[in-house]
């Protein structure tokens, strides 16, 4: 009480665990159908306002989906939350258009041979109701415009021009100022219709009139998707991200080695802002495997590295970055180095908070929040796959051990999610205080394999045993001998304003709500 007469709020606890639920499925393959390897998605993407989604594949084609139920129906934003009944609609897309983004390619300098998969897609910035985004592919980056422009139709046929409509009186000429009389084939009649020139000549009579097409602007739409930029020609090694820059006029691409900064208006040159090549390339230690750009702060980026660092640079420093502003890695613990340690602490993917306040990144073994504020070490370590540790050895025989798993944050910041085997997803709560850990499937039945933890996932590597034994009710042993390691969820994505995840399993991209 204070004064006797107020209350003192209690602090609030950590959210409620979410209740995840199926919205929609797109592709979804019946059973014991065939994968075509081109159809297998390969990169997924909200935009900023989670409107649209965009998806790309193996085999270089770019789908768009919009979002359908956001439509009010007429009514504003402030009437609908006057409203006294709740809006029960779940999140619903639909399927806008597709194009064909890269083609695949041979390189006869270098003996390569470049695929088609679409890598990274990211989102630009709109104007004049027209979508714009990059997608990239392991050489090519390509800057893309789809606007809906109004389909033109032949309305019908004119056998006697002196009646046309639509474009333009074809008997009569546009700059005479006074009717002038045509016969039906267009000639004057005080000319003669005996000859035109000296080598056309014309029967008495004229020839029979000649039918012209009206071709009339109709209200249907149709969707364009046109390449207005493509960016080559600058990484010598494969690339692994491409990441825009908050003054909508520049983005970075990053390949092994080197991270470029690029212009959207100009194609034909870039400025190169990180280089880990060395002189000697037996000299080389690790290698880039992730770059993205701060949400609010134009000048700061951050890349991850194959040992498992994070570094931020500030580009207001020098030119060429050679040194970084901050560095983030965890200490490697004493006595716990093995031929793994490398492999499985190599970061497969960052994200930034939507603040910009938090990095996650993800590596084999876990998801870490990192708060850029703090380069100690992570806030948080969340266990994804602490029960394959014994495995390794197999997982490295079958090369599952460098397969690369995407992350991603909620737009409010309170949970974290990522993907692992057997198309199982895991989404974290990440508020203090919270113990949400639930498990789902990409299938239909999301919670048919859906577990609380009991305890929220630690910093220390104590928690093997809770692993453990959740991995047990998920119907595998300690070793996880019944996961299935051909069935991956790599890519996944969260809608930045409302809890909505899509995720893709293969071919098939699903969705579902809380």
């Amino acid at each position: 009480m204070k004064g006797g007469d107020e209350e003192v709020a209690a602090p609030a606890g950590p959210p409620q665990p979410l209740d995840w639920k199926f919205s929609q499925v797109f592709g979804e393959r019946t059973a014991g159908e065939e994968i075509q390897e081109v159809d297998i998605i390969s990169a997924i993407e909200f935009d900023k306002t989670g409107d649209h989604l965009a998806t790309g594949d193996r085999g270089g084609r770019v789908v768009l989906f919009e979002r359908t139920d956001a439509k009010d129906r007429g009514l504003s934003r402030r009437d609908l939350e006057r409203t006294d009944y709740p809006i029960s609609r779940h999140p619903e897309f639909r399927y806008k258009t597709e194009f064909q983004s890269h083609e695949p390619e041979f390189d006869y300098l270098k003996s390569l041979e470049i695929e088609e998969k679409i890598n990274k897609i990211r989102w630009c910035q709109t104007a004049n109701s027209a979508l714009f985004l990059l997608s990239a592919n392991d050489k090519t980056i390509k800057f893309w415009k789809v606007q809906e422009k109004k389909i033109k139709k032949i309305s019908k046929i004119i056998a006697d021009p002196s009646k046309a409509v639509g474009n333009g009186n074809v008997a009569s000429s546009s700059n005479s100022n006074s009717p002038k009389s045509f016969l039906a084939n267009g000639v004057s009649p005080d000319r003669s219709c005996n000859h035109l020139g000296n080598d056309i000549s014309f029967p008495p009579g004229g020839l029979p009139s000649l039918c012209l097409p009206v071709v009339v602007t109709s209200q249907e739409t149709n969707l364009v998707a046109r390449c207005r930029r493509v960016y080559g020609h600058a990484h010598d090694y494969h690339i692994n991200s491409i990441s825009n820059n908050s003054d909508g006029e520049t983005f970075i691409s990053a390949d092994d080695l080197r991270i470029n900064l690029w212009n959207l208006e100009i194609s034909n040159q870039s400025f190169n802002i990180v280089d880990l090549k060395p002189a000697n390339m037996e000299d080389l230690t690790e290698v880039i495997t992730s770059a993205e750009f701060h949400p609010a702060h134009c000048n700061m980026l951050a890349y991850s590295s194959s040992k498992g660092s994070i570094r931020l640079i500030d580009l207001r420093q020098s030119a060429l970055c050679d040194s970084h502003a901050k560095l983030f890695e965890e200490p490697e613990a004493p006595g716990s180095r093995s031929f793994f340690t490398e492999i499985i602490a190599s970061i497969s993917d960052i994200k930034f908070a939507k603040d910009g306040r938090y990095i996650l990144s993800r590596d084999y073994m876990t998801l870490k929040l990192w708060d850029i504020n703090m380069d100690s070490g992570p806030v948080a370590t969340f266990q994804v796959h602490e029960y394959l540790r014994p495995k390794l050895c197999d997982l490295y025989e079958n090369d599952s051990i460098f397969d690369k798993f995407e992350c991603c944050l909620s737009g409010d910041g309170l949970r974290v999610a990522t993907g692992s085997y057997s198309n199982l997803f895991r989404v974290f709560g990440c508020a203090p205080g919270s113990t949400e850990t639930t498990t789902l499937e990409a299938s239909k039945n999301p919670m048919r394999t859906q577990v609380q933890s009991p305890s929220r996932p630690s910093r220390s590597l104590n928690s093997i045993t809770r692993v453990v034994r959740r991995a047990e009710t998920l119907g595998v042993d300690a070793n996880g001998n019944s996961l299935d390691f051909t069935t991956k969820l790599l890519h996944l994505a969260w809608h930045p304003t409302e809890n909505l995840i899509a995720c893709v399993a293969a071919n098939s991209l699903y969705m579902y709500y809380a």
